[in-house]
């Protein structure tokens, strides 16, 4: 799969040649807004923010200054800032490919989001294993403070295990105070970080990309920023785009923009012979048929089609795919992810898996499928997050659109055995333009340890079996 330079058409946050230094950064005419921000009181800054308009990046969509808002009427005197940088969804690779592009509008982003909500001290948490974008952070905060342009706030870098739920909001906050990705009960904007019992330290929690729009916002003002988009949806997003197209790669779009601009023009559709038959925004929506590729690219348009934007990375499957294997590399990634705190999670999640295996080996009957579709209307209950709930619509979403290919499953063959790796993006091959999946992802187990297998790696030959 080769991943395209990015698409110059709408773009804004991924405009210009990526950015090595602080003083290319100052040239480009970035770092004022920061300036700008503290010339304003907190609340100023919030209510241009509201205005603009702007929605987390992230998957949820909700909008940025109402979160603000919140954390910064809380009576508790401690606040704090958390960067989300841990990207994990099957599918994206556009966060990395951010902080790769431009780390200084992602933190000019968290210094005026510091000061917004008054907080004491920010955080950047990513995973240990995006070693690159980690130095790229390291040397621009080093070179910021340095320039005395990141504000009164000191900015911290915090490492994390490469699971999917290090992503997840609570879990992310368990990590920075030391503990393991689990996530807990009360969201960041009711308890927060180092929270004890005098205290509920509110966090606000956003997004790289959500971040690295704010300096926009501010600079450029919420007029400028609703120019771009819908009324619902302001400002472009950057999308990943994967899977059976000819030009996989990460673009940035206004929202708006129908899926199809995204797939076919841009993307350059299905190899020649191929038709495109699925299309599934990460692991934690409805997939989308070829009869929804006029679906605008936006929030509320998404959710209306019965599916989701999330974080705006789309795997595209063309007519040689088997959707029966494809829904099981989402089924199984989100078993495996399950932090076992819910046990209608990590066991409904893991029964889904199999039950969907069985039909795929062709030893499956009808009630198979029903006992699936049972699961997944029974696995979210009591769920501290969205896991479950991802993975019973992406699970229901393809037995309904393909319930013709389930059946064919039943009791015979996979008529399509192709192999369908599971779409987790590592990097992005220098020289190639490729992008690296996860080749080691098959070994992952429940417990979150390796099984043993003997493979080969940068060193030489490692044997698989650590834990993580």
């Amino acid at each position: 799969m080769t991943a395209m330079m990015t698409d110059r058409r709408g773009s804004i946050l991924l405009a210009g040649e990526p950015l090595k230094t602080v003083d290319a950064y100052i040239e480009g005419g970035g770092g004022g807004a920061l300036a700008t921000a503290l010339e304003r009181s907190p609340e100023e800054v919030i209510e241009e923010v509201i205005r603009s308009g702007l929605r987390g990046r992230g998957g949820a969509g909700f909008p940025t200054g109402m979160k603000w808002r919140t954390i910064r009427s809380h009576p508790s005197p401690t606040k704090f800032v958390v960067c989300n940088a841990a990207e994990g969804e099957p599918g994206t690779f556009k966060d990395r490919w951010l902080i790769r592009h431009n780390p200084y509008q992602v933190l000019g982003g968290i210094a005026i989001a510091a000061h917004a909500v008054g907080a004491d001290r920010a955080f950047v948490a990513t995973k240990r294993a995006f070693e690159r974008e980690t130095a790229i952070l390291r040397r621009a905060v080093a070179e910021m403070s340095g320039s005395d342009m990141l504000g009164p706030v000191d900015i911290e870098i915090v490492l994390g295990p490469d699971e999917y739920l290090l992503g997840e909001e609570k879990a992310l906050l368990e990590v920075i105070e030391g503990n393991d990705p689990l996530p807990r009960i009360f969201p960041p904007y009711q308890v927060g970080l180092f929270a004890d019992r005098g205290s509920a330290n509110p966090t606000a929690v956003d997004n790289v990309e959500t971040l690295a729009n704010v300096p926009h916002v501010i600079h450029r003002g919420a007029a400028w920023f609703r120019s771009l988009g819908t009324g619902n949806s302001p400002g472009t997003m950057v999308f990943t785009l994967s899977g059976d197209v000819r030009h996989p790669g990460m673009y940035e779009l206004p929202l708006g923009e129908p899926l199809r601009l995204l797939i076919d023009d841009i993307g350059g559709g299905a190899a020649p012979g191929r038709q495109i038959k699925a299309v599934f925004p990460g692991a934690s929506n409805a997939p989308l048929s070829p009869a929804q590729l006029d679906t605008p690219l936006d929030f509320d348009a998404l959710r209306a089609a019965g599916s989701g934007l999330g974080s705006g990375g789309f795997v595209v499957y063309d007519d040689s795919a088997c959707i029966v294997a494809a829904t099981i590399a989402f089924s199984r990634f989100l078993s495996i992810e399950s932090c076992a705190q819910c046990p209608a999670c990590k066991h409904g999640a893991g029964e889904i898996t199999k039950g969907l295996e069985t039909i795929e080996r062709g030893e499956g009957s009808s009630d198979h499928v029903e006992e699936v579709l049972a699961r997944c209307s029974a696995i979210t209950g009591g769920a501290r997050c969205a896991l479950p709930a991802g993975g019973s619509l992406v699970v229901q979403g393809a037995i309904r659109l393909f319930e013709e290919e389930f059946v064919a499953h039943l009791g015979r063959p996979c008529p399509l055995p192709r192999e369908l790796p599971l779409p987790k993006l590592t990097d992005i091959d220098d020289r190639t333009g490729r992008f690296v999946y996860d080749d080691r992802y098959h070994l992952k187990r429940p417990n979150w340890t390796y099984a043993r297998e003997a493979v080969a790696d940068r060193a030489g030959t490692l044997e698989r079996g650590e834990s993580l």
